[in-house]
């Protein structure tokens, strides 16, 4: 049975996990991770890397998925490496193309957001002005897209 992604991806996020864990975890099927490991590994890259509001934790989820899926391990397969990077450039680009950045304070530029280590009550207000489910959609949708045209 094939798995949606995107919709496995939103669905994480609305039972509270963050950006990051969403995107990678919804991706356990193909990468073969468990899901606990998933997101435990992926817990420090919500909200932009502990709330920091850098890189979109959505896209580092993606790019996270996408090391396992395509990424290299020897530190001398320079070639591989490049190829690599060359992916993870090209699919923050398409994320880019949607929304405009990669960078979290900027996808949030409209809403007052904290550095706070404090993650904000997952309330119904909050889900309401949060534009974050679009981005977790829109990474998860760029990687079925990236996997689809590039067998693994």
């Amino acid at each position: 049975m094939n798995i949606n992604h995107a919709d496995k991806a939103c669905e994480l996020f609305a039972q509270g996990y963050n950006c990051a864990q969403a995107v990678f975890a919804a991706f356990c099927d193909v990468t073969g991770m468990e899901t606990e490991t998933a997101l435990m590994l992926s817990s420090s890259f919500g909200a932009g890397m502990g709330r920091m509001r850098e890189v979109c934790g959505a896209c580092s989820g993606m790019f996270m998925a996408a090391g396992l899926l395509y990424g290299y391990s020897s530190p001398e397969d320079d070639k591989t490496k490049a190829e690599h990077y060359k992916r993870i450039q090209a699919l923050a680009e398409s994320f880019k193309a949607e929304h405009g950045t990669v960078i979290c304070r900027e996808l949030l530029k409209n809403l007052k957001v904290t550095s706070s280590p404090v993650p904000e009550p997952r309330t119904e207000q909050y889900y309401k002005v949060r534009p974050c489910i679009r981005f977790v959609r829109t990474a998860a949708e760029l990687l079925d897209k990236y996997i689809s045209e590039n067998s693994i």
